[in-house]
C-alpha cells in the first residue's frame, strides 16, 4: 500500500515537473516574440497617417486598412505606391490636355470662313 502511494506522488510530482518546464519554455518563448511583435505594430501604426496622406477618397483609405490588417504591412505598401501610380497619371494626363489647345466646332468653322475670304 504504501508503494503505491509513493508511486502516485513521484507521478504527481513528475507532472508537476514537467508541467513547470513547459511553463517555463513558454515564457521564454513569449520573451522572445514580444519585440518582433512590437515591431510589427509599430510599422503597421506609422503607415496609417501615410494612408491618409496619400489616399484620396474615402474608398481608398478603407481598402489600404482592410489591406493592412488582413494582409500585412508590405500588401499595403504595395497597395499605396500604385494609388500614387495611378495619380501621378490622372496628373500627367490632365496636364497634357490642359497644354493641348483645343478648338471647339465654332472655332474651327470661323478660322475657314476667314480663310475663304482671303
Amino acid at each position: 500500500m504504501t508503494l503505491t502511494l509513493d508511486n502516485r506522488s513521484q507521478n504527481k510530482e513528475s507532472s508537476l515537473t514537467q508541467a513547470l518546464r513547459q511553463i517555463q519554455q513558454l515564457n521564454s518563448k513569449i520573451q522572445e516574440l514580444e519585440p518582433q511583435h512590437q515591431d510589427y505594430v509599430q510599422k503597421q501604426q506609422n503607415l496609417i497617417p501615410a494612408i491618409a496622406e496619400i489616399c484620396i477618397s474615402p474608398i481608398q483609405e478603407v481598402q489600404a486598412l482592410r489591406i493592412l490588417i488582413y494582409k500585412g504591412e508590405a500588401a499595403c505598401r504595395q497597395y499605396l505606391r500604385s494609388v500614387l501610380v495611378k495619380q501621378n497619371q490622372a496628373t500627367k494626363m490632365s496636364a497634357e490636355q490642359m497644354e493641348k489647345p483645343t478648338l471647339s466646332k465654332g472655332t474651327k468653322n470661323r478660322s475657314s470662313l476667314q480663310n475663304s475670304k482671303k
